[in-house]
């Protein structure tokens, strides 16, 4: 085993933790909370939106986007399975990118809005089908990682 393969691992974990976070929130965590009132259900994911910028969420999240640029990076330096590239840049741009580009400016938008408004609870219909669409898509992506970057260590 050399050092590509040991962050390969390190990469897939990361990917691996990610998504079984992601397919916990569209499976029963978005579930319940559309299930609330819309106001309380804005105030509950604008509560979540805050409290998941915490260390062991977001070094997980970025550590492994960064890990899995060092191996993309690491594989065409220094020669590595191509398989473990493919994984990275799929967790980077699927879950990562889609994350940036999506997931945060819904949330971003859904924070302006004051809970108890008609304008908050309109938004809150498309945002919880939407939002769960795109993180199912960055759940599958996280597992799609996960998948390609064991096969590039069963060699």
């Amino acid at each position: 085993m050399n050092w590509i393969d040991i962050l390969s691992i390190v990469v897939a974990l990361g990917a691996a933790l990610i998504g079984g976070t992601f397919f916990g929130f569209s499976n029963f965590i978005m579930p319940a909370i559309g299930r609330q009132p819309p106001a309380n259900a804005i105030a509950v994911m604008n509560a979540i939106n805050v409290t998941v910028l915490n260390a062991g969420f977001l070094g997980a999240f970025m550590g492994t986007a960064i890990l899995g640029l060092a191996l993309v990076l690491a594989v065409f330096v220094a020669g590595g399975s191509p398989w473990a590239a493919a994984g990275a840049l799929v967790y980077v741009i699927g879950t990562f990118g889609v994350t940036m580009a999506i997931n945060v400016p819904m949330n971003d938008r859904l924070a302006r809005f004051e809970a108890p408004s008609p304008e908050g609870a309109a938004y809150w219909a498309s945002y919880l089908r939407d939002w769960t669409r795109w993180n199912s898509i960055r759940s599958g992506a996280a597992m799609l990682a996960t998948l390609l970057l064991m096969i590039s260590l069963m060699r």
